[in-house]
């Protein structure tokens, strides 16, 4: 079933309270459902994620995208702001915390809220959806083949990154992780750190490596780039979050 939804872009309080703009969308022919907080990629809060802000709503949740780089550069294109904050060495743990805790907030706030909130990352957003479910209460987890979950960047990388799978004894909710064979970052054997970790701190999780498939495969922009793993992927999205915040 496909919902009817609304879309726009609103301002929210980030960490700090810092006002951070963002897009939201959710189903107007709901009573109650659960919220998704949407992590974008490295290449910034773009047109692509957006359209996953819209079919998170298509599917019945309401959905959040807060720009990570707007205090770096307000107003700038996807690919200057994201140039600019990678020069900086990206965007902090901490800080990345307190954003996605504000927008957990501001899918609670909405009138159809049910109280229960997952969040989802691609690429280096993965990492960061892994990261917040070990320190905020989410109630599912999803990263989509997040770099440097359990390993550091390399020293030649712009940016620097630490592994973060450490702190997986915080996970209060269910993981579901979505990567490609094909991938290097992360490859087949950092995943399978991943799940031996998950295993090993007694943590309820749901890993799918796809055959044929490398990073991004879900990219929005890039059709002829989509393999049939996305399809796929979005079936056993739609699964997770039935049961994880589901109404």
């Amino acid at each position: 079933m496909t919902h009817d939804l609304i879309a726009r872009t609103i301002t929210m309080a980030g960490h700090h309270g810092d006002p951070l703009e963002a897009y939201l969308a959710h189903p107007t022919d709901v009573t109650t459902t659960g919220g998704v907080v949407v992590i974008h990629h490295m290449p910034g809060y773009d047109e692509s994620t957006k359209e996953l802000v819209r079919h998170f709503a298509a599917l019945g949740y309401s959905a959040l995208c807060m720009n990570l780089y707007f205090r770096e550069a307000p107003g700038a294109s996807p690919d200057d702001a994201a140039a600019l904050v990678r020069a900086n060495g990206g965007v902090p743990d901490e800080r990345l915390v307190g954003d996605v805790a504000g927008a957990m907030d501001a899918l609670n706030a909405l009138p159809i809220a049910n109280g229960k909130v997952a969040s989802i990352g691609y690429c280096s957003g993965g990492r960061q959806s892994f990261l917040a479910g070990c320190r905020l209460p989410l109630a599912g987890v999803i990263d989509c083949y997040g770099a440097f979950v359990v390993i550091d960047t390399p020293p030649e990388r712009p940016f620097s990154f630490t592994a973060v799978v450490g702190e997986a004894a915080g996970l209060t909710g269910e993981v579901l992780g979505l990567f490609g064979a094909e991938d290097e970052y992360p490859s087949p054997d950092q995943t399978a750190i991943l799940e031996e970790r998950l295993t090993a701190e007694g943590k309820k999780y749901e890993m799918h490596t796809f055959e044929n498939a490398g990073h991004g495969f879900f990219a929005a922009d890039r059709p002829s780039y989509r393999p049939v793993a996305a399809t796929e992927a979005w079936e056993i999205i739609d699964r997770f979050l039935a049961r994880t915040i589901g109404a």
